[in-house]
C-alpha cells in the first residue's frame, strides 16, 4: 500500500531494490513507481531518511541497495585465494559507511582468477554471506595500497600495513608526502616491475599518540564530526535538566571505572533495603548518563553516531560515538557535578536475584570518580581512610555486601569462565610506550561487571513487560561443527568431551576445571573462546549463553554505544519518561539497525586489536636478536605462531627454520614433527626463541631458533632484493618467502 503522498513505502523501495537485476538509483525507482516531479522531491528526502535509518546505502553512481547487501549485478574485485583454493572478493567500489561484505566466488574454472582480477558478476546471499557467479572478467583497475613510505638511499619504498602483505613496493611519485608518512598509493604495472604512486597523504603515524591512524584509515572509521553535528552538541548542551527529575542528589553515588577512562557513563549505589517482604536483601541503583536526553533521533548528532555505532578505544586516542563536549563533559557523569541520568532502581534480594526494577529520569552528583585500583585499596584497608576517603570508603562497603548477593546469584547461574588476560598499553605523556602488560583484574572490575549485568537484565525485561522494542544482546550456543572441532582438538590433551549431551555454560568451565593448571590451559581457554559464536545485537532474543541468561540488553553505556542509546529511548516511550523516546520508523527498522551496529562493532574490535598489536611490535622492537619466552599459539603447514610470554604479539616461526629436515603437519592435532628427529612443536607448548622481526607498521613479529639447528641469520637488506632476468625487482619482501 502506498502512502498518502503516493510515494511508495520503506518495504516497498527495500523490495524493489533486492529484485532489481543493474544498479538502481533515485531515477530507477521513480521510473518504476511512475512518480511526478514533485513525488520525485519527496523521494529524495525519503532515501536520505532510509539512508540514516540504517535501511540502504549507496553504491558507486548514487545507487543503492538494501543496508548490507549487494546489487544482483555488480562489478567485484579479487582479494583473496584462501588455503582451500576458495575464491573471495569485495565489492569493486564500495561508498557506503558500512565495511564492505567478503564474497565467496564460484570459479567456472579452477585458477582462473587472481588477485587483483575485476569479475562482472551476478550475486546471491547464501547464509549469512554471499556468493558471486561470474559473468565476465574485466580490465583490471588501479590497485589501491595503503603503506608507511620509507627511504632507503636515493630511493623510496611503500610498506604495506597488512601481517599478510609482506611486500616492499617501490615510489614512482611521493607527491607531497615524506618519509614516515602513512599514504595511500595507486599500483601500476605488472610483477616485478610494479610501482606505486602516491595519491593521498594521511599523517604520520609514528608521531606520539598516532599508531592508530592506520588502523582509522584501513578500516575507514569516521574520525571527523560533521560541523553541524559540533554546533548541535555545543547548543544541546546548554539545555536545562528540567524539574521533573527524580532528585537523587542526596544519595552517595560513586562511579568506579578505569584510571585511564576517557568518560563516565555509568555510577552504583546500594544500602540495606528496609522493605520487611525482603529482609536481608538490599537496594541498589545504577545511574547510567541520560544521552537520549541530549541527542534526538534523527538529528545530527544522531546521524555522526548512527554512523560510528560505537566509540572506537585506542592506547593513543579514542575516537567517540559523541562529540566531545558531550561524551567527555555533559554526557559524563562527573564528581560533584548535577548531570542528568537515566537511572535503574532494583531490588535484589539476599540470594541476588532481581525482585523488581523501575526506571526513572533523574539528577545525580556523583559523590566521587574512583579508579579500580583505588576502590580495591579502600576495600582491602590498604589506603588510609580519613576525611573524604572515609566517606567513599562508607560509600564501597554497602556495595561490596550487595555484590555478595549478586555474586551467589552469579555462581547460580554458571556463567562462561574464561580467564582471558586483556593487554594495556601505558604511555607517558609524549606518547612514548612505558610498558605492555596483561591488565589486573581486580573485585572492584567484577563488582562493576554483575551491577552493570543486573541493570541490563531489568532493562531487557521491563521493556518485555511494556511490549516494546528490544535490542537484544544476543550470544547464541556453539554450532555442532565448532563443537566436533573442539572435541577433536581435546583429544589431543586427552580431555574427553561428549557430544552428546545439552552444551551449556557450565560445560565449558568443567572442561577447565578438569584442565586444572596445565601449561596447556591457555589455549585450551582460547579454543574455548574460538568456538562461542559472535555475539550481536537483534530484536528478537535468542538468549546470551555465556552469561546463562534469558533476556540480555545493554543498557549501560549510552555514551559509547549506539545500541544503548537505543534501548535507552525505547525505554523513555515505553515509561513515559519525557522526550527522545523511540521513533515509530526506528522501531520497525530494528533488525536493520542491529546489523549496522553489530558490523560496526567488529569493525572496531579489528581496530583496537591491530592498534595493540602495532604498539606491541614497536615495544619490542628494540628487543630484535634477543631471546624471548614464547607460547605456541597456532599451527599450519608452512610453521608456527607464538605468542611472547607476559606482553602479547603474534608471530611466525617458519617451517623452513626449524632445520633441514621434513617436518609432517598433523592438521586434526595441529603438530608439526620432524621426519628423522621426531620434534614435535604443537599448541601450547612454551619455548624460548630469537625474535628476528618486529614491524611496528603492520604488527607482525618474526621468531628464530636459538643457534644451531635450523637457525637462520637475519637476512641481510641485499638478500630481500627479488631478482627477475638478472635486475633488481620493485617488490620486495620482508623476510623470507612463506613455504
Amino acid at each position: 500500500m502506498r502512502n498518502p503522498t503516493g510515494l511508495p513505502t520503506r518495504q516497498q523501495i527495500l523490495d524493489f531494490l533486492a529484485s532489481s537485476d543493474s544498479p538502481a538509483g533515485k531515477r530507477e525507482i521513480a521510473k518504476a513507481f511512475g512518480l511526478s516531479a514533485q513525488q520525485k522531491i519527496l523521494l529524495k528526502a525519503l532515501l536520505k531518511d532510509m539512508a540514516d535509518e540504517g535501511l540502504i546505502d549507496s553504491a558507486p553512481g548514487r545507487s543503492f541497495h538494501k543496508m548490507g547487501g549487494l546489487p544482483k549485478v555488480t562489478v567485484l574485485r579479487i582479494v583473496d585465494v584462501d588455503d582451500g583454493g576458495n575464491v573471495w572478493a569485495v565489492p569493486d567500489r564500495w561508498e557506503a559507511e558500512t565495511p564492505p561484505p567478503r564474497i565467496r566466488v564460484r570459479e567456472r574454472k579452477r585458477g582462473a582468477l587472481g588477485l587483483g582480477e575485476r569479475v562482472l558478476a551476478r550475486t546471491e546471499e547464501a547464509g549469512n554471506g554471499w556468493i558471486a557467479h561470474p559473468m565476465k572478467v574485466l580490465a583490471k583497475a588501479s590497485e589501491q595500497f595503503l603503506g608507511v613510505l620509507r627511504k632507503e638511499g636515493p630511493m623510496l619504498w611503500l610498506t604495506g600495513v597488512e601481517k599478510k602483505d609482506r611486500r616492499e613496493i617501490a615510489v614512482s611519485d611521493a607527491g607531497d608526502a615524506a618519509p614516515g608518512d602513512l599514504v595511500l598509493a595507486e599500483l601500476a604495472g605488472r610483477p616485478p616491475r610494479v610501482m606505486a604512486r602516491v595519491v593521498e597523504r594521511l599523517g604520520d603515524p609514528f608521531a606520539p599518540r598516532s599508531f592508530s591512524l592506520i588502523a582509522i584509515h584501513k578500516l575507514g572509521i569516521p574520525d571527523e564530526f560533521a560541523p553541524e553535528a559540533i554546533e548541535e552538541a555545543e547548543e544541546v548542551a546548554k539545555l536545562p535538566l528540567g524539574d521533573d527529575r527524580e532528585d537523587l542528589r542526596h544519595l552517595p553515588i560513586v562511579a568506579i571505572d578505569p584510571v585511564d577512562a576517557r568518560d563516565h557513563d555509568d555510577a552504583v549505589w546500594a544500602a540495606p533495603d528496609d522493605d520487611p517482604a525482603n529482609a536481608g536483601g538490599w537496594q541498589a541503583l545504577v545511574a547510567i548518563a541520560d544521552v537520549s536526553f541530549y541527542v534526538r533521533p534523527g538529528s545530527a548528532i544522531d546521524r555522526d553516531a548512527r554512523r560510528r555505532g560505537n566509540s572506537v578505544y585506542f592506547p593513543d586516542r579514542v575516537v567517540p560515538m559523541l562529540p566531545e563536549i558531550l561524551s567527555a563533559d555533559m554526557c559524563s557523569l562527573k564528581e560533584g557535578q548535577d548531570r542528568a541520568a537515566l537511572v535503574c532502581h532494583l531490588q535484589i534480594t539476599p540470594s541476588g536475584a532481581l525482585k523488581s526494577w523501575r526506571f526513572t529520569r533523574a539528577v545525580v552528583r556523583l559523590l566521587a570518580n574512583v579508579a579500580y585500583e583505588d576502590a580495591q585499596a579502600l576495600i582491602d584497608g590498604s589506603s588510609p581512610s580519613a576525611g573524604r576517603e572515609g566517606d567513599v570508603l562508607a560509600a564501597l562497603k554497602p556495595l561490596w555486601a550487595c555484590w555478595g548477593a549478586l555474586s551467589k546469584a552469579r555462581a547460580a547461574r554458571e556463567p562462561l569462565a574464561l580467564d582471558l588476560p586483556e593487554r594495556r598499553v601505558v604511555l607517558d605523556e609524549q606518547g612514548r610506550i612505558l610498558s605492555v602488560a596483561p591488565r589486573e583484574q581486580l573485585d572492584a572490575h567484577r563488582l562493576i561487571e554483575d551491577y552493570m549485568i543486573a541493570a541490563n537484565v531489568a532493562a531487557a525485561k521491563a521493556l518485555e513487560a511494556k511490549k516494546a522494542p528490544v535490542m537484544y544482546r544476543v550470544h547464541e550456543p556453539p554450532s555442532r561443527e565448532k563443537l566436533v572441532a573442539l572435541k577433536d582438538y581435546l583429544e589431543s590433551f586427552d580431555v574427553a568431551f561428549a557430544l552428546g549431551q545439552v552444551v551449556k555454560p557450565a560445560t565449558f568451565n568443567r572442561i577447565l576445571d578438569r584442565v586444572g593448571d596445565a601449561d596447556f590451559r591457555p589455549q585450551v581457554m582460547e579454543q574455548v573462546l574460538r568456538t562461542q559464536t559472535q555475539a550481536y545485537y537483534a530484536p528478537l532474543n535468542h538468549g546470551h549463553f555465556g552469561l546463562s541468561l534469558g533476556s540480555y540488553a545493554h543498557f549501560t553505556s549510552p555514551i559509547r554505544r549506539y545500541a544503548d542509546l537505543v534501548v535507552h529511548r525505547s525505554l523513555v516511550s515505553a515509561y513515559k519518561l519525557g522526550p527522545g523516546g523511540l521513533t515509530s520508523e526506528d522501531a520497525a527498522n530494528m533488525e536493520a539497525i542491529g546489523q549496522r551496529i553489530s558490523q560496526f562493532e567488529r569493525r572496531a574490535m579489528e581496530a583496537e586489536r591491530d592498534t595493540t598489536d602495532r604498539y606491541v611490535a614497536a615495544f619490542l622492537a628494540g628487543r630484535v636478536g634477543e631471546t624471548v619466552a614464547v607460547r605456541i599459539t597456532g599451527v599450519q603447514n608452512y610453521g608456527f605462531f607464538a605468542t611472547v610470554e607476559g606482553i602479547g604479539g603474534d608471530g611466525l616461526m617458519p617451517v623452513r627454520d626449524l632445520g633441514g629436515e621434513y617436518f609432517r603437519f598433523d592438521e586434526a592435532v595441529r603438530t608439526l614433527t620432524g621426519e628423522t628427529s621426531g620434534d614435535v612443536y604443537a599448541l601450547g607448548q612454551r619455548l624460548e626463541l630469537r625474535l628476528a622481526e618486529a614491524n611496528p607498521v603492520s604488527g607482525a613479529l618474526r621468531f628464530e631458533m636459538i643457534g644451531g639447528k635450523g637457525a637462520a641469520p637475519p637476512p641481510k637488506r641485499s638478500d630481500r632484493v627479488i631478482k627477475h632476468r638478472g635486475r633488481p625487482a620493485n617488490i620486495r619482501h620482508q623476510g623470507k618467502k612463506r613455504r
